[in-house]
């Protein structure tokens, strides 16, 4: 994992902390960028971006928990760290429920802050292959003709050549053309490798 082509995002309203997580993100050579309020971070934040988010669950403004929930309706996948008081456990416990990362309590060790951002980190560069996987895959199921993506439908279901042709209406030796057209085009040598793909195009239906 290329931690250098991922950003740490903290969003702190106190200044003193913000500061201090950053020279410690930047202690260990991990890239961060700080953020005075949700509402600006938002303003200027990159759905494609790959990293993680460490936010203070309590701001005047929007708060934490309401930045969390934008960011789930933009559809994004980063990774959540929340820092909280004793008091915001139960909003933190609510927090993870909807599916942030992590919650660290105050006060908190450094080291057990970078042990979850590195954890953080390695989950999105793995959602971020994940996706890229997935959209390549999805293109090269659109470069199908309409007639190829019968057959892969069959294929993946299990059917053998001679069902296929029976059922489309077309000679077997057609069928065996548009397979191979299929593999081709979807980059795979097995019909193993075929239904993974088409398995991950499903995924995020």
């Amino acid at each position: 994992m290329e931690k250098h082509q991922q950003i740490v995002y903290v969003v702190d309203d106190d200044d003193a902390v913000r500061d201090s997580l950053l020279e410690l993100l930047d202690s260990v050579d991990i890239t961060g960028v700080g953020f005075a309020s949700a509402r600006d971070f938002l303003s200027r934040f990159d759905a494609a971006s790959d990293g993680c988010l460490v936010l203070d669950i309590r701001m005047p403004g929007m708060s934490g928990l309401e930045l969390q929930k934008q960011l789930l309706e933009l559809n994004t996948s980063l990774p959540i760290i929340f820092i909280t008081g004793h008091g915001d456990v139960p909003m933190a416990v609510d927090a993870m429920k909807r599916g942030a990362f992590e919650f660290i309590q105050k006060p908190f060790r450094d080291q057990d802050l970078l042990d979850a951002i590195n954890s953080a980190l390695e989950s999105s560069g793995k959602e971020k292959h994940s996706n890229t996987e997935r959209q390549q895959t999805l293109k090269r199921i659109e470069s199908l003709t309409g007639r190829e993506k019968e057959v892969l439908d069959w294929v993946v279901n299990g059917h053998p050549n001679k069902v296929i042709a029976s059922e489309l209406g077309i000679s077997q030796r057609t069928v065996e053309n548009h397979r191979a057209h299929v593999m081709e085009k979807m980059s795979v040598r097995t019909t193993a490798n075929l239904i993974k793909q088409v398995l991950l195009a499903s995924s995020g239906e």
